[in-house]
């Protein structure tokens, strides 16, 4: 891949790309380091793309896989504790506001990204993907290496998990 169909590529899926690691990693140093991070990755392995999937496809798997490695890394930085963190201490430990969200629905977007970040990999990553990104069933399939079917189920759990957990959160 020369520069000039790297700058192309940048330029149409930048946004994306930097949208999708500020919705999973909340914060926008993490997110902005992570799309230099994916576009570079993108740079190096270009002579693996085989062009089986849509390039977008690919480029998402690694934007995916790149903000799972930041939150990886950034979870043994803390490995203070094995527990599970609950939504309260979310709450208390974040302050993240998606900049794509209405003033009046601050706290409520506080609440819900906070209970997004709860959730386990690949219920956090099929929600994000086809709720914030608009990425169809297939798509995500296809980024992911999973069946539809798989990803039905997935999603299905996270809307679940989602549901029980700003419930508890706001019966508390």
């Amino acid at each position: 891949m020369d520069n000039a169909e790297l700058e192309i590529l940048y330029k149409t899926h930048a946004n994306s790309v930097y949208n999708l690691a500020l919705s999973y990693l909340q914060n926008a140093e993490d997110a902005e380091e992570t799309t230099m991070d994916v576009f570079l990755e993108i740079h190096k392995s270009a002579h693996n793309f085989l062009g089986n999937a849509a390039i977008s496809t690919w480029v998402y798997r690694i934007a995916v896989n790149k903000c799972l490695d930041k939150i990886k890394y950034k979870k043994r930085q803390k490995r203070d504790s094995n527990n599970e963190v609950s939504l309260n201490e979310t709450l208390a430990l974040t302050d993240f506001i998606h900049p794509g969200i209405l003033l009046e629905n601050k706290e409520k977007s506080q609440i819900l990204f906070s209970a997004i970040a709860t959730l386990p990999e690949k219920q956090k990553t099929v929600f994000l993907l086809q709720q914030m990104e608009q990425s169809t069933n297939i798509e995500i399939a296809s980024v992911l290496n999973i069946s539809v079917g798989a990803v039905e189920s997935i999603l299905h759990r996270a809307k679940q998990n989602l549901q029980k957990k700003i419930e508890k959160y706001l019966n508390s």
